[in-house]
């Protein structure tokens, strides 16, 4: 996939949180595995998991369970709860990449479909706090990615407009769909095999395969 490069270097860059920066997929599939044996239904393999566990759960879980979807949360953060931060991992560089756009000037925020108070603890939990200036997570805005409301809600009070000098790095087509309706620049981290099709109708504008790469794009 070719993407052109950045005409300017970024005033703010605002990161997805899971498996953008850290690995949660464990916690996300022992999580769905959890709520679909608890509901009565199949549960998901961890492939299917990763193709198809995007997007908030007050999004995702009406469709999957319907009348059902209350309960279905329930059971999810239950699990979530017992496991998150033992599991949470970062991921190679990650740390390293918020320190170095912290030291070069960026505004930097988390915008996630995690809900919000979630993925505070976790920021905090790895004292990543320190290079994070803000982390807005789903139930945050009115509206989750990707509509761009968590974008506009993350820069709010800082100066800063939306434009190319805002990068939005995501490792799924929400985040650029996100990026796209906010008027940001949009960053697509990890493999681009899984969304190859899906990626053509919100292009991304830079490409990183990981946080090294998207250190050296910076």
């Amino acid at each position: 996939m070719t993407v052109a490069a950045a005409r300017k270097p970024p005033r703010a860059v605002l990161f997805d949180w899971d498996n953008t920066l850290v690995d949660t997929w464990p916690t996300i599939v022992e999580c769905y595995h959890d709520t679909f044996t608890a509901l009565g239904q199949t549960p998901w393999t961890a492939d299917e998991v990763r193709n198809r566990a995007h997007g908030s759960l007050r999004d995702v879980f009406p469709t999957l369970f319907g009348s059902r979807a209350v309960e279905a949360e329930k059971v999810f953060y239950e699990t979530f709860y017992r496991i998150h931060l033992e599991l949470l991992t970062p991921l190679p560089g990650a740390a390293e990449l918020l320190a170095q756009c912290h030291e070069a000037g960026c505004y930097v925020a988390i915008v996630s479909n995690k809900v919000g108070t979630n993925l505070r603890a976790e920021v905090a939990h790895l004292g990543w706090d320190r290079w994070i200036s803000r982390a807005v997570g789903a139930k945050d805005a009115k509206r989750d990615k990707p509509a761009p409301d968590p974008i506009f809600m993350a820069l709010d009070g800082t100066g800063i407009a939306p434009d190319e000098t805002v990068w939005m790095v995501g490792d799924a087509p929400g985040d650029l769909q996100c990026a796209h309706a906010a008027g940001c620049l949009p960053v697509f981290f990890g493999s681009v095999d899984q969304f190859e099709d899906r990626l053509r109708e919100f292009p991304p504008r830079l490409h990183a395969r990981n946080c090294h790469e998207l250190a050296a794009l910076l």
